[in-house]
């Protein structure tokens, strides 16, 4: 057994030192460094304390000459899960490491659970928070059907891999990493080097046995998944789920993906019996209101492959205060004061005395330059206090000289329109398209002033 040493680490950022201070260096945070015992230990394997391991699902690791790889498309596993397939790429690749991340009781162990229930494949469920019964009522709510799922309630990682050798399971589901412990590390559950440790240990199953791995992540108060930021580097793709508790709609992000894109989005409803894929997003995302109200304008974005029309809400009143209020919820808020500078200075807009408020509905987040033109449209409609037709909507970026800029992959945008039944759409005159090919009515804009035109006369 090698040398046992000490080290402090900050619970903040992850950052180690050598020895104790009151200040991190690293994240200037007061009092989070904590001093943790590291046993080294030569050797160590992610099955030593098991009898035997299974050589035969081993993966020979050699030096080979680029030229020599021999490269055939990874197969990938289909979880079941048509919004956690788009998000992750199209399904699990074997010996990947995925990690979820989320706030508390936003519906990750639901989320997992739901899909350990439904997939085809022999599946290992490991918890550290919940005892097995709790698992079972959850399920029996979830999904009542019969499932190759078996669950394991368990922290230590070698008993964990134990139990793997024996079952051999195809996919392992880990809930969560932060309860794991490690017999190489000597510090508790949760703390810094534990946390690396088990996912080190994790990592080497997976690429050795290949076979997936999805683990379950906390997250601090200020929303990044706790644990040192070395984590997130380690795994194949992090995800993100996020949504308010109070509301029924949770979003699905990949902050990470090695083996896909990183714009996909998945959205699910919560409901008693579980998560609900929404397959058309855009039925959450636009009001069902038949009242013209002023202030609201219908973009269409993509996120992703995927397009989607959403609304934008906006509110142009006169300031009370000095200084005029500039909020924004769901988007930039350094490009809503340049769109304002724009219409002041390119269209004659006094806006610079007044409280202009932005919302996107939905509660999602969009940094899609093409739903500028809707913005406009929104603040000049509440500016006005006029209302702008439902069935019209808008796909352009607005540039500082005040022109219409063009956006990409339009067409999918018109036929998503189109598809919605949305009469007209405004888009960019340098958008090199036939507009005739279309039921829906295209309208071309090159400025500001021409959309203002269009809009209100």
């Amino acid at each position: 057994m090698a040398k046992t040493k000490t080290t402090f680490f900050c619970q903040n950022c992850g950052n180690q030192h050598a020895k104790w201070q009151g200040q991190c260096s690293s994240c200037k945070q007061w009092n989070t460094l904590v001093e943790e015992v590291i046993q080294k230990q030569d050797e160590k394997d992610w099955k030593t304390s098991s009898s035997s391991g299974n050589s035969s699902k081993k993966r020979n690791a050699s030096p080979t000459l680029i030229k020599d790889i021999e490269y055939k498309k990874e197969k990938r596993l289909s979880t079941n899960n048509t919004e956690l397939d788009r998000v992750l790429g199209g399904g699990l690749i074997p010996g990947s490491l995925t990690l979820l991340g989320g706030e508390p009781g936003i519906g990750k162990s639901t989320l997992l659970l739901q899909v350990s229930l439904q997939l085809k494949y022999k599946t290992l469920y490991v918890s550290g928070e919940e005892s097995q019964q709790q698992i079972k009522m959850r399920a029996e709510r979830i999904n009542s059907n019969p499932s190759e799922c078996y669950i394991l309630t368990e922290t230590k990682t070698q008993h964990i891999f134990q139990q793997i050798e024996k079952l051999e399971p195809e996919i392992v589901i880990i809930d969560s990493i932060q309860t794991l412990h490690s017999d190489f590390i000597e510090s508790s559950p949760g703390s810094i080097s534990q946390i690396r440790e088990c996912t080190s240990e994790l990592i080497k199953f997976a690429k050795e046995t290949h076979t997936p791995v999805l683990l379950i992540g906390h997250i601090t108060k200020e929303g990044s998944i706790a644990g040192p930021k070395v984590l997130e580097h380690m795994v194949d793709t992090v995800l993100q789920f996020e949504g308010d508790r109070n509301h029924v709609y949770r979003i699905l992000r990949a902050h990470k993906n090695r083996f896909g894109s990183t714009n996909e989005l998945g959205i699910y409803e919560m409901q008693g019996e579980g998560l609900r894929e929404v397959s058309n997003p855009s039925e959450i995302l636009l009001s069902k209101s038949n009242q013209e109200l002023s202030g609201t304008a219908i973009a269409a974005t993509l996120e992703g492959i995927r397009p989607l029309m959403i609304e934008i809400q906006a509110l142009v009143s006169t300031a009370v205060y000095g200084t005029p209020q500039r909020s924004t919820t769901g988007y930039n808020a350094k490009r809503l004061n340049m769109i304002l500078a724009v219409l002041e200075k390119r269209a004659g807009f006094r806006l610079g005395a007044k409280d202009v408020f932005l919302n996107i509905t939905g509660g999602i987040s969009v940094d899609d330059p093409a739903i500028d033109l809707a913005v406009v449209a929104a603040i000049l409609s509440s500016n006005e206090d006029i209302s702008i037709e439902k069935n019209i909507c808008f796909a352009a970026e607005i540039g500082l000289a005040g022109e219409v800029r063009p956006v990409t992959k339009v067409e999918q945008r018109i036929l998503e329109a189109e598809k919605l039944g949305f009469e007209t759409i405004v888009v960019s005159t340098q958008n090199k398209i036939n507009t005739g090919k279309y039921a829906i009515k295209v309208e071309l804009a090159s400025r500001v002033e021409e959309v203002v035109e269009l809009l209100f006369g």
